[in-house]
């Protein structure tokens, strides 16, 4: 899938949760707390985190696998096939269910520079 598109699917997402925004230059992401819980990588597809619990019931239900950036596997994230993308409702659906997840991680401090 194209990037313009999935950004556009993940904006629609985004756009159903007050105070959630997409950030990021190069790679488009959200987060709460200091914790982000959805990005879109390099390859155009649209990462959500889950408990790692979760994870494994959708990579099995989904026929997918870890989400590997850097060489390192990204614990707790999932990449949502393109089908899941493009049904609004799915996606969004998904988006809160990883929202609510991340809402339970510890907070973070920010590392931005005053």
């Amino acid at each position: 899938m194209k990037r313009d598109q999935v950004i556009d699917c993940y904006e629609r997402a985004v756009s159903a949760h007050d105070g959630i925004e997409i950030k990021g230059a190069k790679t488009a992401y959200t987060a709460i707390n200091g914790n982000m819980f959805s990005f879109v990588d390099d390859e155009n597809r649209l990462c959500l985190r889950f408990s790692e619990e979760r994870k494994a019931a959708f990579n099995a239900a989904h026929g997918t696998s870890d989400v590997v950036q850097y060489g390192a596997v990204m614990r707790g994230y999932v990449a949502v096939p393109d089908e899941l993308v493009l049904n609004d409702e799915e996606l969004k659906a998904l988006f809160a269910e990883s929202l609510e997840f991340a809402a339970t991680l510890k907070p973070k401090p920010s590392k931005k520079k005053t």
